[in-house]
């Protein structure tokens, strides 16, 4: 006879209603709840790119950005369409926003701090002063003027945690046009700059960061070589060479904030414009995931484990294009196995949560159309009281207790709508337009939510749009583009994402549109274009996950922050045609495919969440 300890080597741990000592993916028991319970293995990020929020002015040269992570970051100066600007701004890990202006224009400067501790010295102010020296000081309000560097110079970076222990090294230096390259670096105690021990390579358009006593620097040229790909540690007192990058490259950035051994080398040029992105781990560096767009003269921030490049140069020139990376071993959530439907069946709708969820309609093998609803406790699911009328393909939204379905497919194209409130299905006002396979996933109350495009009679895709007020529909403003498929999350209608799907002209969608209650806008892509996929969460912290992709079925989860997409944890079944539902740290994905499946996967977007094992 197998036991647990035979088949996982080891007993099940008893705790008192703690995890202490528990072991991810344990089972184990509550003694103070007399509860098995299941403790989750931490899912974490292998490292990506992904769309964050545009700049408001675009711009390109190195030395423009400064800030701890992804989500807090400045940029400043750099040069715009029409010149040199003293334009800046702060990022808070969704949008930029435009604060006071340095008080002299210019590029091609270092930088170094936090989004309220930051400097910049020396770089290019213009025509007649191609080099400048003088530094300002950023409080998180104002810049302040303050004591010049000793050696005039531009295209260098620099490194420190805050605004009042910087270090600077290398760079061009003055006269024009040579442009000689210098070694020379100089530290800042808040006070004063203080020459100390040079670089041992010449070198400019280089990128590092770091700390006063702890920094890194890597790339660039020196005049007769281009493309270097010599690396730099700096330990407080002199520099010495370590390993190479796998590429050389100049224009770069770096993201290297507060220690030299959690560093991040992306974007430049060899010869051309590079999405090349590196991580350094204290010793080597790895080649990793690239930028999404190729650049060259950007801007960084962050860490190798949370970094950001902001806007440089594409083509085209003066990007507002920003990306934010999330780096390998960040914990991201996980999918697990629940309990199985009783009926099997794609094309099917969902509402509620992964504890208290409910599907209903479907097909359970074409083209028969189903009536079945299914309730969930988290564990299991129960049959309760059919839909009126049985269908497929509809859209929904709602809880457990009070949903929402509406459209589908008898197999005829219906509007029919239904409500239930916790017992039984009541047939309510219809849509003004019947409609099947519009956007799928948790949208809205069942007494706010959206039926968003989808499949009319005659009609393969539609942009058409209708709001229920918990009485009647109303047509109201459509998508900028038409689809069908598509999968869509929003705790309200008056607040919606709507992503992917599919039309006559793109078999897979990848451009995302938001609701907020009067008209759409468009937002950025989604990574991997999809259709017939689901959805859960709000408007702007909400996942889509499966669908069709090229090729298949595909189990891909893409988590959406109200700025950017970023992949996380797959399901364990790629599945299109599935329903989903929930809120952000408590989906569903269950059913699907065709043939179709009965699995159900429940999501949870913490390392410590912990199920509870109810036995007969």
């Amino acid at each position: 006879m197998s036991t647990y300890k035979k088949e996982f080597g080891t007993g099940v741990q008893n705790a008192a209603g703690t995890l202490s000592g528990v072991v991810e993916g344990q089972l184990w028991y509550d003694s103070t709840a007399a509860a098995f319970k299941y403790q989750y293995p931490t899912v974490t990020t292998v490292g990506a790119w992904s769309t964050g929020g545009s700049l408001n002015t675009g711009r390109q040269s190195t030395g423009l950005g400064f800030g701890q992570s992804n989500s807090s970051a400045i940029a400043t100066g750099g040069e715009i369409s029409t010149g040199f600007t003293a334009n800046t701004e702060s990022y808070n890990g969704t949008s930029w926003t435009e604060v006071n202006n340095l008080n002299t224009a210019r590029v091609q400067m270092a930088s170094a701090g936090t989004v309220t501790s930051g400097l910049i010295a020396g770089g290019n102010s213009g025509v007649p002063a191609p080099f400048v020296a003088n530094v300002e000081i950023w409080d998180g309000s104002n810049w302040t003027e303050t004591t010049d560097i000793n050696t005039t110079r531009r295209l260098m970076p620099g490194a420190g945690a805050s605004s009042t222990a910087v270090i600077i090294y290398g760079g061009q230096i003055p006269p024009a046009p040579a442009n000689s390259r210098t070694t020379a670096t100089e530290s800042w105690n808040g006070s004063a700059w203080t020459e100390v021990n040079d670089l041992n390579q010449t070198r400019a358009q280089h990128a590092g960061g770091g700390t006063q006593t702890d920094a890194l620097t890597f790339g660039g040229e020196d005049g007769a070589t281009e493309n270097l790909a010599i690396t730099e540690y700096w330990n407080g007192t002199s520099w010495t060479e370590v390993n190479d990058l796998n590429n050389g490259r100049e224009n770069l950035a770096g993201a290297t904030y507060a220690t030299s051994s959690a560093s991040l080398a992306f974007g430049g040029r060899n010869p051309a414009s590079t999405a090349q992105t590196e991580i350094w781990n204290g010793t080597s560096w790895t080649e990793t995931t690239d930028l999404s767009t190729a650049r060259q003269q950007l801007g960084g921030a962050g860490t190798s484990t949370s970094a950001l490049a902001i806007a440089g140069e594409g083509p085209p020139a003066f990007l507002t294009a920003t990306e934010e990376w999330l780096g390998p071993g960040q914990p991201v959530g996980a999918w697990s196995t629940g309990g199985n439907l009783n009926t099997a069946r794609f094309n099917l709708a969902g509402a509620g949560t992964k504890t208290a969820g409910l599907v209903f309609g479907g097909n359970p093998s074409p083209p028969t159309v189903s009536a079945i609803t299914e309730s969930y406790d988290g564990t299991s699911w129960t049959e309760v009281n059919d839909l009126n009328t049985a269908r497929r393909s509809g859209s929904s939204g709602g809880s457990q207790t009070a949903a929402l379905f509406f459209g589908g497919q008898t197999p005829t194209v219906t509007g029919v709508t239904e409500s239930w409130n916790g017992t039984s299905w009541t047939e309510v006002n219809d849509l003004n337009q019947a409609r099947t396979q519009g956007s799928n996933g948790r949208i809205g109350t069942q007494s706010s939510s959206l039926m968003i495009s989808g499949e009319l009679p005659g009609t393969p895709t539609s942009p058409s749009v209708e709001s229920w007020n918990g009485t009647s529909w109303s047509e109201v403003t459509d998508l900028n583009t038409n689809r069908k498929l598509a999968s869509v999350f929003g705790l309200s209608g008056d607040a919606a994402t709507n992503a992917t799907g599919s039309n006559p002209t793109t078999t897979n969608l990848s451009n995302v549109e938001q609701w907020n209650g009067t008209s759409w806008t468009e937002v950025a892509d989604v990574n991997t274009a999809t259709r017939a996929g689901s959805g859960g969460g709000s408007q702007n912290d909400g996942y889509k996950f499966g669908g069709e992709a090229p090729g298949g079925a595909t189990a891909t989860t893409e988590y959406f922050n109200g700025a950017s997409w970023t992949e996380v944890a797959d399901l364990s079944t790629a599945r299109n045609s599935l329903a989903g539902s929930g809120d952000a740290s408590s989906l569903f994905a269950t059913g699907g495919n065709d043939p179709a499946v009965a699995s159900t996967e429940e999501w949870s977007s913490s390392s410590n969440t912990v199920k509870t094992i109810t036995t007969s």
